[in-house]
C-alpha cells in the first residue's frame, strides 16, 4: 500500500489563533481535505490564515459512517487531515474509530504536536506532574458522576477532568462529597484566552469563588485535583484486625489473611495487605 495516503492528525488552537504551528498549517494547506468536528468553526481558522481546502464534517454521530469512504480515499492516494474544534484531535473528541480502522487496515497515520488544554492547564496548575490521570468529562447525571468520582478517591495520581460551565457548580458539589472539601484543586479556565484564569485552593474555597463570581462560571474548563495521600494501613485498621492479622501470617500466606480478615471485619483488603507488608519488613 505505497501509494495510499496519509492520514494527519492536526492540533488547532484551543483559544489563540497565534497557537498553531507553521506544520500544522503547512499541512492543512497541502491535504486533499479536511474532516473537522464541526465545518463552521473549522472553516473561520481556515479563512483566518487564507486556507482553502475542502472540509467535511466527522463527529461522534457520523463517525463510523465516515470510515470506509474516508480510509477509501486514502487508499486511493489521497492525504486527509483530522482535526476536531479545538486542541489534539481524539483528546476527549472524535477519531479514535477511524485511527483505529487505518492502523488495522496498514494506512499511515501522522500525528502532529500541538495545542492540548490538558497539558496546558496541568503545567501551569502547581500541582504533581510526573503522573497523572485523565478522565475526561465526567457524567453528566449526578448519580452516576458521584459513582465515578467515588471509584477515584484512593488514586494517588493528579486527576484531570473536563467540564463544561453550565454543571461546573454542581460537579464541584459533587466533588466536594466524594473528595472532602479539603482536596486541594485547580480550575483553569479560557486557557490561552483573554480572560484565562487559574483559581487554586481546597476544592471547598474554589467552589466558593466560582459561586460568587458568575464569570467564573463561564468558558472552557480543566479541573485538576491533587492525588490522594496514601493513609498509613495501621491508622484504617481496628485494632481487632491488625490483631486477627498477626495471627493468620503464622499459617497462611499473606495475601489469604488479608482476605480473611477483610471479610471477618468489614474493612478493605489493600489497608490490610498493606499493614501485613510493614509487619513482614
Amino acid at each position: 500500500m505505497s501509494d495510499a495516503g496519509t492520514l494527519y492528525l492536526v492540533p488547532t488552537p484551543i483559544g489563540n489563533l497565534a497557537d498553531i504551528s507553521e506544520r500544522a498549517l503547512a499541512t492543512l494547506q497541502s491535504v486533499a481535505a479536511i474532516a473537522a468536528e464541526d465545518t463552521r468553526h473549522t472553516r473561520q481558522l481556515l479563512n483566518h490564515y487564507g486556507i482553502q481546502a475542502q472540509v467535511f464534517a466527522l463527529h461522534d454521530h457520523n463517525e463510523r459512517q465516515q470510515a470506509q469512504g474516508l480510509i477509501a480515499r486514502l487508499q486511493q492516494g489521497d492525504n486527509l487531515a483530522l482535526v476536531s474544534d479545538a486542541g489534539t484531535p481524539l483528546i476527549s473528541d472524535p477519531g479514535y474509530f477511524i485511527v483505529s480502522q487505518c492502523r488495522a487496515m496498514g494506512v499511515k497515520v501522522v500525528p502532529l504536536p500541538g495545542p492540548c488544554a490538558v497539558t496546558t492547564a496541568l503545567s501551569g496548575a502547581g500541582l504533581a506532574t510526573d503522573r497523572f490521570c485523565f478522565e475526561g468529562f465526567v457524567a453528566a447525571k449526578p448519580q452516576q458522576r458521584r459513582k465515578q468520582l467515588n471509584a477515584l478517591v484512593d488514586e494517588p495520581r493528579t486527576l484531570v477532568f473536563y467540564e463544561s460551565p453550565h454543571r461546573i457548580l454542581a460537579s464541584l458539589t459533587d466533588f466536594i462529597e466524594c473528595f472532602g472539601g479539603d482536596r486541594q484543586c485547580v480550575l483553569a479556565r479560557e486557557l490561552t484566552k483573554q480572560f484565562e484564569t487559574f483559581l487554586s485552593g481546597s476544592l471547598s474555597s474554589v467552589a466558593e469563588q466560582v459561586q460568587a463570581d458568575s464569570n467564573q462560571q463561564r468558558g472552557e474548563m480543566v479541573l485538576m485535583l491533587a492525588g490522594a495521600t496514601p493513609a498509613k494501613a495501621h491508622d484504617s485498621l481496628p485494632p481487632e484486625a491488625q490483631q486477627l492479622l498477626q495471627r493468620l501470617l503464622a499459617e497462611l500466606p499473606l495475601k489469604r489473611a488479608a482476605a480473611v480478615v477483610a471479610d471477618i471485619h468489614g474493612v478493605r483488603k489493600n489497608d490490610v495487605y498493606q499493614f501485613g507488608l510493614t509487619i513482614n519488613d
